[in-house]
């Protein structure tokens, strides 16, 4: 028990020092069907399911502009009763300006338990990464290619740098449940890693830091299974940028919809099948902002496979928050 203990101190405490520095650099995808890629929004949600399980995710940023920003990810997970915890495996790929700009994240996760009572467990996570950042030049234009009356005509001077840069990448998670009530804390690119193209600049991926937490109401506490509501907020810091969101999910046998609000920037709409063994969701951002709609919004699209468990531990306390 005291080993235990002090593993989650560690994990819990590197998260904690991660916290105290603040001066970071670039920002990561996002996806507004976040409980849907929850390896994504917190490492130490791998295994909180227990049984095996897949997630895939599409999101289409801003389809109705040239050089939207398009996103694939897919991930596994299970609880492993021998290592006293779960493990987890992510990738994900980003394409923006029509792929100009692709990358390629595949992190392995660890995410240890430990029940502190009867009603309250705690998990903890591990994210190891590799990521890939690849640019097409061909598709870039200067201003020294630019004729006054005919455009761009001419061939650019600049010198292109390596097609892409290659390194490792590591973040921390953590976990807070009972049966009804969950919150969560992670610190994504711990090191900071550099992402410039060119070998002597600095262009270092900021660290982000996600603050999540939510609740699950049953309509009727005898059979919670005939529906719920649950609220939900989300706030995220990644250099400069900071997002807060406010939601709602309500479910009613196996249909669920959802209402996000995103700090004076969105709404999200949701609407989701949520089987014992299959879930699919969509959802679509209204941009309120400047910005208008007329990028086309967001458009997001999840499915997720739940598998069978072939042992099930007795003591094992699954964390109960929404799919979507």
């Amino acid at each position: 028990m005291q080993s235990r203990i002090n593993l989650l101190f560690i994990l819990t405490f590197g998260i904690l020092v991660g916290f105290m520095n603040l001066e970071v650099r670039a920002q990561d995808p996002q996806f507004t069907q976040f409980y849907a890629n929850p390896l994504y929004l917190n490492p130490a949600f791998a295994g909180s399911k227990l049984c095996p399980r897949f997630n895939l995710n599409y999101r289409n940023q801003w389809p109705s502009i040239p050089g939207q920003y398009v996103t694939y990810s897919a991930s596994y997970d299970q609880q492993i009763s021998a290592l006293s915890g779960g493990i987890g495996a992510l990738v994900y790929n980003d394409q923006a300006g029509n792929g100009t700009l692709r990358t390629t994240n595949i992190s392995g996760i660890y995410s240890y338990t430990l029940n502190i009572t009867r009603e309250f467990s705690v998990r903890a996570g591990l994210q190891a990464s590799f990521f890939q950042k690849s640019i097409d030049w061909s598709n870039l234009t200067f201003g020294d290619m630019i004729d006054e009356r005919y455009g761009f005509i001419y061939e650019t001077d600049e010198t292109p740098a390596s097609n892409e840069v290659n390194g490792a990448d590591f973040s921390l998670g953590f976990l807070g449940y009972s049966e009804n009530i969950f919150v969560g804390f992670a610190v994504h690119h711990l090191t900071e890693p550099n992402e410039s193209f060119f070998s002597d600049d600095d262009a270092r991926l900021y660290r982000k830091y996600t603050f999540h937490a939510g609740a699950n109401i049953a309509f009727n506490k005898r059979y919670p299974k005939e529906g719920s509501i649950s609220p939900n907020i989300l706030y995220k810091r990644q250099g400069p940028s900071e997002q807060f969101m406010l939601g709602l999910y309500g479910q009613k046998g196996p249909f669920v919809a959802g209402l996000w609000y995103r700090n004076q920037d969105a709404f999200a709409l949701l609407g989701g099948i949520q089987l014992e063994r299959f879930r699919f969701g969509y959802s679509y951002d209204i941009t309120v902002s400047q910005l208008t709609n007329e990028p086309g919004g967001s458009h997001e699209i999840s499915v997720g496979i739940q598998l069978k468990c072939a042992n099930r531990p007795r003591r094992f306390r699954s964390l109960s928050c929404p799919s979507f």
